[in-house]
């Protein structure tokens, strides 16, 4: 067959002898559990019921959570591309590209927070992307209305054109400048214009440090729409576009189009899913390319190939019409060697999505994500919009109509920006971003899986996109938070997925039990909470929540153990996934679950309940200290509070238990055993969280000052117990004479 005929992506299956015994070893495990409770059920604790049935409940839900994380990655897959076929299918010597257009979103709401130089790189990145320029159009949402990311994106047009010329000659990978010279590439003369660059958007950003009075001044004297950045008009700028944005080559480059949406008191903006609704109306006026690339403002393109990777999956004749998006994994730079607080999130990219893409496709993360646009609009165009936009939506091609002008069409774009526009729409409810939690990303996803569509996930070999991450404790925590509350707001409203999406049957089971873990997963913390405390609570009283055992129980506890082991070592084996990062996720699902997810059910109860709002905080998007500086910095937060405690307690109940057997003599030590076990679960899943509250110590070793403490403890009740300055005395026995001997 002709090569420019064949399929551009394939799907590739893991080896029989890699995913088989997976299976089974699940099935073995289910049948364990099955007989572990029958056990547990059958046999109270008569002396410590109230601990017992507590231990129980706690454990059934742990193991209905373990059922709906587990079933839906029965099915996992990989996926090949094949680029050359797809630039022979569509991009024919000697004919123009038939590639299809791509809107980009960037989308950044506060420049403290979310520093211009990084957005710039961003930006950067994407123009020089390695697709027809004139297929690609960049928009950056700034939801904050400021001058200082205005300015900076004016600075990072004019630096493009020397930026993307150098970077299509010299074919470098990635195309962000400030991740390509940190590799110690020795290009002197580019290197220094883009120091030179820092400089002037540093300088903005020093400017910026003091707002003047009467506020800021554009260039020719007017005052700044965005002074008040909760009432301003909407705005757009067209730094680059195709009829006079050329590089220094003379070479066209991509459209780069500023917006900031219109905002006024009293009016719901809903946020970033709104900010992205905008983009996807202002794109259709503009440019109206058929798919869509949304990217955080921190999150560069790192292979310059990405938008073609993804085109393998949305071109393909075969494949592509019922592709709604296509997911790329997130990477991060800039996070410590060990991953302390399990920010790469590996567990999550390359396990759990992998077996949802062999579902209905893996759920959409909010970034590095590229969309069709028809699959946001739904199956039918919006019924009450303006007249340009629905033109759009109904044109077969796509595309722009060709008698339109550019002044009428910006003069509706900004109309469709307008702070009113969604009113009495069916925006954010059934078409675009849906509104309704903080994780606009994971109802957006389902609702298109609802509706029928599937998603594919890409994972190239040179990864797609890179971010930055939070590394202090504190700021991962409450980035943790964020995600959590958002679960539980689509957890508590009608698009749960215990009951929404029915009708049609177009959501498969095993996809529906995925969106059912994550949108509960959150609700896990109370169980976790109650489970983490019951160790301290055994150690300090004296009792147990299992009974004696006989030897044919205890065989149900160690092959439980083995199967959840087994089952870990299996999923890495097929996953490629190595045990450190397993471990890690281990830890951070106890920390998470018992700070970050406690307070995301408790505020989301408040939200939905009694109508108290919590305010979403912006994470911070990078880290200037080259020695991880940050991961050590100490910032308060109530969120530490709940993980205190429980290490607080566990370390004094095995203190406690230790001082108790020590007093009671040999036979105290063997039911000592289990408790410690059980206690030392605890302490080691919060370790990561222990050196995190510590910070640096002056470098010493977090473990070595916590097992300081404990056998300086421990040493000090058996001194204490011995009593070596008592010497033994030869005479009557005082305990059978009395005071009088």
């Amino acid at each position: 067959m002709d090569e420019s005929r064949q399929p551009l992506s394939r799907k590739v299956t893991f080896p029989s002898s890699k995913i088989n015994p997976y299976r089974m070893i699940i099935i073995l495990r289910l049948v364990v559990v099955a007989f572990f409770f029958r056990y547990r059920l059958l046999n109270p604790v008569a002396g410590a019921f109230g601990l017992w049935l507590t231990s129980v409940i706690c454990e059934i839900w742990f193991a209905v959570s373990w059922i709906l994380d587990q079933f839906p990655k029965w099915f996992p897959i990989n996926r090949e591309t094949y680029l050359d076929r797809l630039s022979l299918r569509y991009e024919k010597e000697g004919e123009p590209s038939q590639l299809a257009h791509v809107d980009i979103y960037v989308s950044t709401v506060d420049p403290a927070k979310e520093p211009p130089l990084v957005t710039a790189n961003v930006i950067l990145s994407i123009l020089g992307v390695d697709y027809p320029v004139d297929k690609v159009s960049c928009y950056l949402s700034d939801d904050g209305a400021s001058m200082l990311t205005f300015d900076a994106l004016s600075e990072t047009s004019e630096f493009s054109r020397k930026w993307v010329p150098f970077c299509k000659k010299f074919n470098i990978e990635p195309r962000a400048p400030e991740m390509y010279f940190a590799q110690k590439m020795d290009y002197l003369k580019d290197k220094r214009e883009y120091e030179e660059f820092k400089v002037r958007v540093n300088a903005l950003v020093a400017k910026a440090q003091k707002v003047p009075e009467e506020g800021w001044t554009m260039e020719d004297g007017t005052p700044w729409p965005g002074n008040n950045t909760r009432d301003h008009p909407g705005m757009i700028q067209v730094f680059l576009g195709h009829s006079g944005g050329h590089d220094t080559d003379g070479n066209e480059l991509p459209r780069l189009v500023y917006v900031s949406r219109e905002k006024r008191p009293g009016f719901n903006h809903h946020k970033k899913a709104g900010a992205m609704n905008a983009l996807v109306r202002v794109s259709a006026v503009l440019t109206n390319a058929p798919f869509l690339l949304n990217l955080d403002c921190d999150h560069y393109i790192n292979n310059s190939k990405a938008i073609r990777e993804a085109m393998c999956f949305m071109m393909d004749p075969l494949v592509g019409k019922r592709v709604c998006y296509v997911q790329f994994p997130q990477r991060f730079d800039g996070i410590d060697r060990n991953d302390r607080y399990a920010n790469h999130n590996t567990v999550f990219f390359d396990i759990n999505l992998k077996g949802l893409d062999g579902l209905q496709g893996p759920v959409y993360v909010g970034t590095g994500c590229v969309f069709r646009r028809q699959a946001l609009y739904g199956y039918d165009p919006p019924a009450k919009d303006s007249p340009v936009f629905v033109a759009s939506t109904l044109l077969e091609n796509v595309g722009v109509p060709q008698s339109a002008s550019p002044s009428a069409l910006l003069k509706e774009a900004i109309h469709v920006i307008s702070c009113g526009y969604e009113d009495k729409s069916e925006w954010g409810k059934e078409i675009g971003w849906i509104y309704g939690s903080v994780t606009e990303d994971i109802l957006t996803g389902f609702k298109m899986h609802c509706r029928g569509w599937r998603s594919i996930y890409c994972m190239p070999h040179r990864p797609a996109f890179k971010g930055s991450a939070p590394i202090n404790l504190s700021d991962r925590l409450n980035q943790v938070l964020r995600w959590a509350l958002g679960s539980v707001e689509i957890c508590l409203s009608r698009h749960c997925p215990l009951w929404y999406g029915y009708k049609g049957g177009h959501l498969k089971c095993l996809e529906r039990l995925a969106y059912i873990n994550t949108t509960v997963y959150p609700l896990t913390a109370l169980p976790l909470v109650a489970y983490c405390t019951l160790p301290a609570i055994c150690l300090l009283t004296g009792k147990f929540i299992i009974p004696t055992i006989s030897n044919l129980a205890s065989l149900w506890f160690i092959s439980l153990f083995i199967s959840i082991f087994a089952t870990g070592i299996l999923e890495m084996r097929w996953s490629g996934v190595g045990i450190d990062e397993w471990w890690r996720n281990e830890q951070f699902w106890v920390i998470g679950g018992v700070s970050a997810h406690l307070f995301a059910v408790v505020q989301g109860l408040l939200k939905v309940f009694a109508g108290i709002d919590t305010n979403f905080t912006v994470t911070s998007k990078s880290s200037e200290d080259e020695d991880f500086g940050e991961l050590y910095a100490f910032k308060w937060t109530t969120l530490l509070i709940p993980p205190t405690t429980l290490l607080v307690i566990n370390l004094v109940g095995v203190v406690a238990g230790i001082a108790d057997a020590i007093e009671n003599g040999y036979q105290s030590w063997g039911p000592l055993f289990g408790k410690l076990f059980f206690a030392f679960w605890v302490i080691v899943h919060l370790y990561p969280f222990l050196k995190g509250l510590m910070g640096r110590q002056n470098r010493t070793p977090t473990i070595v000052i916590v097992w300081s403490v404990l056998l300086a403890s421990i040493f000090s009740l058996l001194w204490v117990r011995i009593d070596p300055f008592l010497h033994p005395v030869n005479g009557p026995d005082p305990t059978i004479c009395g005071i009088n001997c």
